[in-house]
């Protein structure tokens, strides 16, 4: 089992930064790929960012490449995902997921992740 928690949600204006934290626990981390998705209000939840077990390979949506990465700290069973240059339409529930998997192929694909934090709002005002 795997447990995430996520925290640094919140309100900020165009153009500027967070910083999402996903706090891991359970033995198996180190083996999982992490991944962070999205979903606003009347949409469906959509991919963001994921790497690898080894966080050697990462995957970005398009939507956020160059302005989001995604980052990992297995000593302490952490998760990051740095946002800049936010956008209002990067509002929406952001949540942690985790991926029982040591390939170094990375999804985006919600199905395959096994694992879901309850998810954290961010709100970019314009």
């Amino acid at each position: 089992q795997v447990q995430l928690v996520e925290s640094g949600g919140g309100l900020v204006q165009a153009g500027g930064s967070l910083r999402l934290s996903c706090a891991a626990s359970g033995r198996t981390f180190s083996r999982n790929a992490m991944g962070w998705f999205r979903q606003a209000p009347g949409k469906e939840r959509e991919f963001v960012a994921a790497n690898s077990w080894s966080g050697g390979s990462t995957y970005y949506a398009d939507s956020v490449k160059g302005r989001f990465t995604i980052s990992r700290d297995s000593a302490k069973n952490m998760v990051y995902l740095q946002m800049n240059s936010l956008k209002p339409e990067d509002t929406a529930v952001y949540y942690c997921a985790a991926r029982l998997f040591q390939g170094t192929v990375v999804s985006g694909k919600a199905s395959d992740y096994n694992y879901w934090g309850q998810g954290t709002q961010i709100t970019v005002s314009s």
